[in-house]
C-alpha cells in the first residue's frame, strides 16, 4: 500500500478478475469455522481443512502473514509475538459500487461477535489484549486459539493458522520447558490429515536443519501436505541464491517451495508499507537473472494463489469424508441425547414417565429370569440361566459328590451297634445305629441347600442391577428407591423359603421311611454283607482298603492295655486249652481243691504249713473312662458293612428328594414370587402423586449434558446443511477440474520472466504485471 492505512489490492477490480480461486469452497469451511466455533473444544476430534504457518522465531511468519493480507496487523516485537494460535480466516468479498474504500475491508473476533474492527491498528491491539489475557503479560503462552476473520475484496480466501515460534531458551515468565510445549502445541495442529504445512524458512539459514521442516517431516513423512516458504532471499551472501531450495533439490516436498523477500525490522520501524516491500519485492525477482527464471517459485502473488490452489483442492478431497465424519458424530451425539429424555413440565408427563420407567423395569427383570433378553450375551452366561447352573452344575452335583460315610469310621459304626445291645448281644442289625447315623447325614444337607438359596438371592440381586433401563441413569432418587424395593421384595422372598428348605430337611430327618421302595432292607444289606465279607474283592461295597482296615483294627484291638481276651487270658503263666469253660483261682480263696472231691481244709489261714507256697491274689484294674470296642468279630463286621450299605441306600433317598426338592422351592417362594408381584408392589410402593417430582429429580450434571448436546446437535445438523448445499457443486468440478499429475495438485504453468501465463479459467485471469500494476497504482494513491 502506498500509505498507511490504505490497503493492498491484489487484484483488479474489473469483473473478470473479481472472481477468485476456490471461492465456491473456502468460504464454506470459514463458515463451518464460525459454526464450530463456539462447540469446538467439544468437538476436538472434527478438524477442518486449514493451512498451519510453522516456523522459527524471526523466520518472517508474521510478514508472510501480513503480505498475504495486504495490512499490518500483528503484534511485533524483537521476541516471541505470537504466544497463542492465531486462526485466520480470510474471505474475499467483491466491493459494491459507491462503498466507502474504508469500509471495504474489516476484520471480525470470535470473541467480539458482531463487533467490526475496521482500524487494523485496533485489531493488533485486540490480538495483544487477548493474547495477555489467557497468557499473562511475561512471555507465557496458551494453545486457547485467537480466531480472526478478515473480510476484503483484496485477499484470497483461505484459513491460516498462526502458530507460535519455535524457540529454544526461555524468557520472562516461560516455563523451562517452553521449546517442548511450544512443539506440542504445532504437533497437535499439523499432524491433522486436513492440514496443510506451510513451513517458513529464512534463506539465510541451513534448510536442512530447519526446525520448521523437520517438525513437518515428522508430521507429514510423505511430504504431501507441506508448502516450503524461503523469506528473506535479498539478504543472502553476494554470489549466492536460493535456487537449489525453491527447485527442491537440498529438502524435496511434494508442493514444492515460494521463496519471498520480507520487511525486514527496519522497514517497519520506518512504517515502510507492505505495497512498497511488494514492489521491491517484484523488482528483486525481475532484476535477478536467477530468479526471473523461477517467476513461478517466486513473490508473495504466486504464494497466494499456490495456497488458494492447494487448499481449494484439498477442500474437494477432504470434503465426502468430512461430512461423513460430521455425519457419524451427529448421530452419536443424538443417541447420547436420546437417553437424557426430554424435559417434563406437567404432573402427567411425570405420572406416564414414571410408570413407563416401573414397567420397563420389570419386563427387563422377566426376561432376564426366562431368557427372552432381546440383548442376550454370546460370550458368558447370563440371567435365569445363572440360576439354573446354580441348581444343576453347582448344588447338585456337590451332593451327588458326597459320600454318607467319608466322615463314619467302622469304630464309630461298631461303637453305634454295641451301644444299642446294650448289656447283651444283638441277634439283628440294630436299628437304633442306623438310624442315629443317617440322621446326622440328613442334616448335613441343610447348609448347602441354604447356600444355594443365598447364591440364587445374590443372582437376582445381580440381575436387578444388571436390567436397569437407561432412563433411570437421568433419576438418582429413583434408581436409589427402585433398588431398596427390589432388595426388600427379594428379602421377603427369602424368609419363606429359608424355613421351606428347614422344613424339608426337618421332615426328612424326623421320620426315617424304612418302608420307601428303594431302601435296601435290612435282609437284603445282611446278604449282601456276608457276600461281600466272604468275596476276595470286597467288590459290593467295601473297598480292599476297606477290609485290611477291618483286620487292622482286629488285629490292634484283640487286646487292650490292661486288658486280655478270653482266648489269651493266663493261668499261672500258661494259656487255657481252647474251649474250656473251666474257673480259676477258687483255690486261693477257699483252700486245696482234691481229685476225690473232699471237703476243704477246716485250718483256718493261719494255720497252715508256712512252708506251702501262698499265690498272690489276682487285682483287677478299673475300666477306663472311655471304652472302645473291645473285638471285631465276623458277626461284627457284617453288622458294619451292613449298616454302611442302609445308610448309603436310604442318604440316596433323601439326596434326590432334596436335590429335586430345594430348587423347586428356591423357584416357587423367591424367583417366581418376584417376577409375580413386582410390578404391583411397585406401583403400589413408588407410583404416588405427590412423589412424582422428588423421584423423577434429574442431576444438574446431566441437565447440563442434555443442554450441551442439544446444542452440539443444532450445530452439527446445521454444518451437514452447509456440506449439503455445496455437494453438488463439489460432485460436478471435481471431474473438470485440472491437477499436476506429479504433485496431484492445480497445474501452476511456468511462465517467462516478464509475463506470468496460467491456464485458462479463473487462475489464468491473473497475471504477475497485474500485481505490478496494482502496486504502483496504490503507491501512486
Amino acid at each position: 500500500m502506498g500509505e498507511e492505512g490504505k490497503p493492498v489490492d491484489f487484484f483488479p477490480t474489473n469483473p473478470r478478475t473479481s472472481v477468485t480461486i476456490g471461492s465456491s469452497l473456502i468460504p464454506i469451511i470459514n463458515k463451518l469455522q464460525d459454526i464450530l466455533a463456539p462447540v469446538g473444544s467439544e468437538l476436538s476430534k472434527i478438524s477442518l481443512p486449514q493451512v498451519a504457518v510453522v516456523g522459527s522465531q524471526s523466520s518472517g511468519k508474521s510478514s508472510v502473514l501480513e503480505a498475504l493480507v495486504g495490512r499490518d496487523f500483528l503484534p511485533r516485537g524483537c521476541d516471541i509475538c505470537t504466544r497463542r494460535p492465531l486462526v485466520l480466516m480470510l474471505e474475499n468479498r467483491p466491493p459494491n459500487p459507491g462503498e466507502d474504500g474504508t469500509e471495504t475491508e474489516w476484520g471480525e473476533f470470535r470473541h467480539l461477535p458482531g463487533k467490526r474492527f475496521y482500524d487494523f491498528t485496533k485489531i493488533r491491539r485486540e490480538i495483544q489484549a487477548e493474547t495477555e489475557r489467557e497468557a499473562g503479560l511475561n512471555k507465557g503462552v496458551s494453545d486457547k486459539q485467537i480466531r480472526l476473520k478478515i473480510t476484503s475484496p483484496n485477499v484470497l480466501n483461505m484459513n491460516l493458522v498462526d502458530l507460535p515460534g519455535i524457540t529454544k531458551v526461555p524468557v520472562g515468565d516461560q516455563p523451562s520447558d517452553i521449546e517442548s510445549r511450544i512443539r506440542k502445541m504445532i504437533m497437535s495442529h499439523i499432524r491433522q490429515e486436513k492440514c496443510i504445512i506451510l513451513a517458513v524458512t529464512p534463506a539465510n539459514a541451513d534448510l536442512a536443519t530447519s526446525d520448521a521442516l523437520q517438525l513437518a517431516r515428522e508430521a507429514d513423512p510423505t511430504g504431501f501436505r507441506t508448502i516450503g516458504v524461503i523469506t528473506k532471499l535479498d539478504i543472502m551472501d553476494r554470489g549466492t541464491d536460493a535456487s537449489n531450495f525453491l527447485l527442491g533439490k537440498v529438502v524435496p516436498l511434494k508442493l514444492g517451495y515460494v521463496g519471498v523477500v520480507n520487511r525486514c525490522q527496519e522497514d517497519i520501524n520506518k512504517n515502510r508499507s507492505i505495497a512498497a516491500a511488494l514492489a521491491y519485492e517484484e523488482k528483486f525477482f525481475c532484476d535477478n537473472p536467477v530468479y526471473s527464471s523461477l517467476s513461478d517459485r517466486c513473490g508473495i502473488p504466486q504464494l497466494a494463489r499456490k495456497l488458494n490452489q492447494i487448499l481449494e483442492q484439498h477442500i474437494r478431497i477432504v470434503l465426502p469424508g468430512l461430512k461423513t465424519e460430521l455425519n457419524c458424530q451427529m448421530h452419536t451425539i443424538y443417541k447420547e441425547l436420546q437417553t437424557y429424555g426430554k424435559i417434563m413440565e406437567s404432573k402427567t408427563d411425570l405420572g406416564a414417565t414414571l410408570l413407563n420407567i416401573l414397567s420397563k423395569y420389570c419386563e427387563a427383570y422377566t426376561a432376564m429370569l426366562d431368557g427372552k433378553n432381546p440383548e442376550m450375551s454370546t460370550t458368558e452366561l447370563s440371567g435365569g440361566a445363572r440360576i439354573q447352573y446354580i441348581f444343576q452344575s453347582i448344588f447338585v452335583k456337590s451332593l451327588e459328590e458326597v459320600d454318607p460315610c467319608d466322615d463314619v469310621t467302622d469304630d464309630d459304626i461298631r461303637t453305634a451297634i454295641q451301644n444299642a445291645s446294650g448289656a447283651r448281644n444283638a441277634l439283628f442289625v440294630p436299628e437304633v445305629p442306623f438310624e442315629v447315623l443317617v440322621r446326622r447325614q440328613i442334616a448335613r444337607l441343610l447348609d448347602p441347600s441354604l447356600q444355594c438359596l443365598c447364591f440364587v438371592y445374590e443372582e437376582l440381586i445381580k440381575i436387578s442391577r444388571t436390567c436397569e433401563v437407561t432412563e433411570l441413569q437421568r433419576f438418582p432418587v429413583l434408581r436409589k428407591r427402585l433398588n431398596e424395593v427390589m432388595v426388600k421384595i427379594l428379602h421377603d422372598g427369602v424368609e419363606p423359603a429359608q424355613r421351606m428348605i428347614g422344613n424339608l430337611i426337618e421332615m426328612e430327618v424326623d421320620y426315617i421311611n424304612t418302608s420307601h421302595p428303594n431302601f435296601l432292607g435290612g435282609n437284603k444289606a445282611a446278604e449282601l454283607a456276608m457276600h461281600q465279607l466272604q468275596s476276595p474283592q470286597m467288590s459290593l461295597g467295601m473297598t480292599d482298603a476297606e477290609g485290611q482296615n477291618s483286620r487292622a483294627v482286629r488285629a490292634k484291638n484283640g487286646q487292650l492295655p490292661n486288658q486280655g481276651s478270653r482266648s489269651q487270658l493266663l493261668n499261672n503263666g500258661k494259656p487255657v486249652s481252647g474251649g474250656s469253660t473251666r474257673t480259676w483261682g477258687l483255690p486261693l480263696l477257699f483252700g486245696n481243691w482234691t481229685s476225690s472231691g473232699e471237703s476243704l481244709d477246716s485250718r483256718s489261714f493261719g494255720e497252715q504249713n508256712h512252708s506251702q507256697l501262698m499265690p498272690s491274689v489276682i487285682q483287677l484294674r478299673e475300666p477306663p473312662a472311655i471304652l472302645r470296642p473291645v473285638e471285631v468279630t465276623e458277626h461284627k463286621a457284617v453288622e458294619i458293612i451292613a449298616t454302611k450299605l442302609l445308610l448309603r441306600s436310604y442318604y440316596d433317598i433323601v439326596r434326590k428328594n432334596i436335590q429335586d426338592l430345594v430348587p423347586k422351592a428356591i423357584m416357587h417362594f423367591l424367583v417366581n414370587l418376584t417376577k409375580r408381584t413386582l410390578h404391583r408392589t411397585f406401583i403400589q410402593t413408588l407410583y404416588r402423586e405427590n412423589m412424582f417430582e422428588e423421584l423423577l429429580q434429574e442431576q444438574d450434571a446431566l441437565v447440563l449434558k442434555r443442554k450441551r448436546n442439544q446444542e452440539l446437535l443444532r450445530v452439527l445438523e446445521q454444518s451437514v446443511q452447509t456440506l449439503e448445499k455445496v455437494e453438488f457443486d463439489v460432485s460436478s468440478h471435481t471431474s473438470s477440474f485440472g491437477t499436476d499429475a506429479s504433485t496431484e495438485l492445480p497445474r501452476i504453468t511456468r511462465t517467462s520472466p516478464h509475463e506470468h501465463s496460467t491456464p485458462s479459467g479463473e487462475i489464468g485471469r491473473f497475471r504477475y504485471h497485474s500485481f505490478s500494476r496494482s502496486f504502483a497504482t496504490n503507491s501512486t494513491a
